[in-house]
């Protein structure tokens, strides 16, 4: 009897609400998984290159890593509000903000993964005749992958919390749930959308660390490979001829 009139009474629990308002809830859950994918997605597209400048060039590593931070650390109504004149109230609006919150995250993981490569392994591969590209998409990523995966869960789940900061022009995902529900007092609502929220932070956290599990197989592996220093590539090489 207590569930069938839980709307009535305003419960925080309320599975009548899950069902009356199952769609809505739909709606808005794949609404903030769109702009959270697309969001991390550009904002790697766009912080990988930023790495490999810095990394390449010492004196654009500071302004990099220095801006980056700068906007990390604008609140993001301020945030919002510099962009709504270049983009007006729309989805890009969200997108661009959260875009520019996960270049910090993004570019300082990819830089430390790449620099912690070792030297002898760069030098090895050079030896072997890899060219830049070749050794920086067969070489140094692969070993770089643990600490960009790592910087690129971090900047999901962030992304994942600050999508909701978008309901302020109505394109915050679960974010405009979680905004009507508090302006109504309606609390199966604050409720349902704070729980999907959470959820969807572990599933994406879950779904990355599945992904680096699969494209790092050497971490986990029965059996522990001794490393490949200069010395054993250019044996394998002499071998292989």
């Amino acid at each position: 009897m207590a569930d069938k009139n839980c709307l009535v009474s305003n419960d925080w629990i309320c599975g009548k609400y899950l069902h009356n308002y199952r769609h809505e809830l739909t709606d808005a859950t794949v609404q903030h998984i769109w702009i959270t994918a697309v969001s991390v997605a550009v904002g790697l597209l766009i912080a990988f290159p930023l790495a490999l400048i810095a990394r390449r060039w010492r004196l654009a590593a500071g302004p990099v890593l220095a801006i980056t931070t700068i906007l990390y650390t604008v609140p993001s109504l301020a945030m919002f509000s510099l962009l709504l004149p270049v983009f007006g109230i729309s989805p890009s609006l969200v997108v661009t903000g959260l875009v520019l919150y996960s270049l910090t995250i993004l570019v300082r993981n990819i830089l430390a993964g790449l620099e912690a490569v070792p030297e002898d392994v760069r030098e090895a591969a050079r030896a072997m005749g890899y060219g830049p590209l070749r050794l920086l998409f067969t070489v140094e990523l692969p070993l770089a992958l643990p600490a960009v995966m790592a910087g690129l869960r971090i900047a999901t789940v962030s992304t994942v919390a600050l999508t909701t900061v978008g309901a302020i022009i109505d394109y915050g995902g679960l974010g405009n749930l979680l905004k009507s529900g508090i302006d109504s007092n309606f609390k199966a609502q604050v409720l349902a959308a704070s729980v999907l929220c959470v959820v969807l932070a572990i599933i994406a956290d879950v779904l990355l660390l599945g992904v680096q599990w699969l494209l790092t197989p050497w971490r986990h592996g029965r059996r522990t490979k001794a490393p490949r220093t200069r010395r054993t590539v250019e044996a394998e090489k002499v071998a292989a001829s």
